[in-house]
This record gives structure tokens, sequence and C-alpha cells, in this order.
């Protein structure tokens, strides 16, 4: 027996096979645990959560809730609640009626079924809400009937997709917010699909990164986020990531065009990341020639609130010229820097623009591959 089956919650092994898709994932979740789900699109998130809930057959493995094994039960009989992308609430019921819909599907009488949803309805806010029909409610009061239709069923096991995702800016931090007390009080396990990384730092206890179906790394929110090991959670997190080999304090990155320099980092292979704000940028070599310096030209500007994102390639054969790169510093990695609309106008940054590129060894952080 696992420890996840001696402590009840979430024990899994789950195995999908498609023509041209295999997903193979161990998946748990303690009592009270819940585990953010992350991936890029295809990468098998959606398709793990249905096959918790028994809405996607498997072709191996196991699903098992506080010891009771569900693989081969209907999704009817297995006590899982789910809040889909889309809500899916019946459109010709209240929200009462959609509540009490689970209840009712469990052989729980019609009365004590109304009470019940009536009980969380009120527990989500929405009491004054119970005679509206679906069409009438907000999409933050939508999802929150649809979490308390999930909860009604007593579930051992609550599944979220993108429950936040059909929300605008405003209504999901209100919603994020209120979804973050229910879950806090929720007794059993939870497995939250998500793209958005402030949904999955704030609402999940510990992070899963999915990819071609496959898990590649695991643990909780501030370690991953602090040490990413794919290009894709780099990006999901906002740091510049890459692998390569580290001997006496310098990494060589695995295209060999750069060697950094780090204050302190184990020896052998590792990942090196840093912070876009510590790539510092100008229009010719700065003097003194900081250790960590490379030429590099402008592939993309983007606007993000008060900061630019700047996004960088190696600075290709024709960069050198003028007071601009040349053939005395090392074509760079692909990069991206954070810096402000000043910097922008003050060295001309724009999409083809020649710079160099700078980051101190301080900013710089090594940990093994």
């Amino acid at each position: 027996m696992t420890a996840a089956e001696q402590a009840g919650g979430l024990d899994a092994r789950i195995v999908v096979r498609r023509p041209r898709f295999d997903l193979d994932l161990v998946l748990t979740a303690a009592p009270g645990e819940v585990v953010a789900l992350l991936g890029p699109n295809g990468a098998g998130k959606s398709t793990a959560l249905r096959a918790l809930a028994g809405l996607t057959p498997l072709a191996g493995g196991h699903v098992r809730v506080d010891g009771r094994d569900l693989t081969r039960l209907p999704p009817d009989e297995r006590r899982v609640g789910m809040v889909f992308q889309e809500y899916l609430l019946f459109p010709h019921m209240s929200a009462l009626e959609n509540v009490a819909f689970g209840p009712r599907a469990q052989g729980t009488g019609r009365r004590e079924a109304r009470r019940r949803a009536a009980e969380w309805l009120e527990h989500v806010g929405l009491a004054e809400q119970a005679s509206a029909r679906p069409r009438a409610l907000s999409g933050g009061q939508a999802q929150r009937v649809a979490l308390a239709r999930a909860l009604a069923v007593r579930p051992g096991l609550l599944l979220l997709d993108e429950p936040l995702s059909a929300l605008d800016a405003h209504t999901r931090l209100e919603v994020r917010a209120a979804l973050r007390r229910h879950l806090a009080g929720f007794a059993g396990a939870a497995v939250l699909v998500t793209h958005d990384p402030l949904d999955a730092l704030t609402l999940a206890d510990r992070l899963v990164v999915v990819e071609g179906g496959r898990l590649v790394q695991e643990g909780a929110p501030a370690d991953v986020a602090r040490h990413p090991r794919t290009p894709y959670v780099a990006r999901l997190v906002g740091l510049n990531l890459f692998r390569g080999r580290a001997d006496g304090g310098s990494v060589v990155i695995a295209d060999g065009r750069l060697k950094i320099d780090a204050v302190a980092s184990p020896e052998g292979d590792v990942f090196l990341a840093f912070e876009p704000s510590a790539v510092a940028l100008y229009r010719s070599r700065p003097d003194g020639s900081p250790r960590n310096l490379w030429k590099a030209r402008v592939a993309a500007v983007e606007s993000r609130g008060d900061r630019f994102r700047i996004r960088l390639d190696g600075a290709g054969p024709d960069a050198s010229g003028g007071d601009g790169p040349d053939a005395s510093g090392g074509d760079g990695p692909q990069v991206s820097a954070d810096v402000t609309a000043a910097a922008v106008a003050e060295l001309g940054l724009a999409e083809g623009s020649p710079v160099w590129a700078s980051v101190k060894a301080t900013e710089v952080r090594v940990y093994p591959a």
C-alpha cells in the first residue's frame, strides 16, 4: 500500500494512449492539498483531469481516492467533484437546482438535496441568487455555482479545469481570492489545471509540470519558480534559463556561445537562471567590460505595464559597426531583458537594433541539472 493510500487522498497512475499522443503520469495529492497541473497546450493536463473523473478511459494504471479504487467505476459513482472550464451549468435549472443535481444523482432525497444546495449557495455567497437561471448570473457568480455544485456531492477529490479562465481581469481577482478560501476549507484532495502562473502560485500547495504526456518537474511553488528545469517552466515564471557545464565558477552554456560567471556553482551539468531585470543593455561596449558581456540584436519589444520586455537574439554577422557591438564580443544567446520606457527611448530600442547585454555574476543562480 502506498503512503497516499495509507494517509488518504489521491493516488493515481494515469495512462492514456491515443494515435499520436501517450500520457503516462503518476499523480498524488494528500487530503487538504491543492496540486496545480501545469504544462503547454497538448501536454495532457485536461486529459489527466478527465481520466480522474472517469470521462476518459484509462489504457493502464489506477485511480484511488482515500484508498477506494475508482479505476473501473463510472463517473457518477466516483464521488469526484469537477468544475469545468465552461462551468456547464444546466441552463433550464435554477442555481439551487444545479447545485442539488449532484446529491440527487447520488440518491439523496429531493428535500435533503435542496437543503444541502441552499447551504452551499450561502457558503459561496449566492443565497440570494438561488432562483436565478445561469443566463442571469455574472461570470463570477456562475463560477461559484459550479464550485458549489462540485462540492455538494461531498467529494474526496475535487477537480478544477481552468476555473478562472472565462473571467475578466477584475472579476478574476475577486474570484481567485474567494476560491483560495474555499480550497483552504476543503478537506479532500484537489487538482487544479491552469495556464496562469499566478493562479498556480497563489492557489496550489504543490506544482506538477507535464510536457509531452510526461512529468518534467514538481515541487513547492517557490522552489519550482526559483529553479525551473525546462524552457516552458522558465517562461512561465519569467526567467532566462540555460543548461550548461560548470567548472570553477563559470558555466559554458550548451550551445557553446557564452560563458557565464556566477558567484558560486556546483561542478558538472547545471541549470543557469537569471531574471530579465538582471540584464543590462548598452548601445556601445561599456567601459570596464563586465565579465558577463555579449552582443545581441533586439528581436522584439513588448509593453508590460510600466516596463518593457526586450527579447534578444544573437547579434549575427552584420551586427558590428559604428558604436554598436563588434567582433571583440561573442554572439550571445536568446534572452529577455526588462527595462523602463526611458531606457527604450535612450537606447533607441527597436526590432533589429544592435546592443550589448550583460548580467552580473551575483544575479545568476546555478543549480544541478
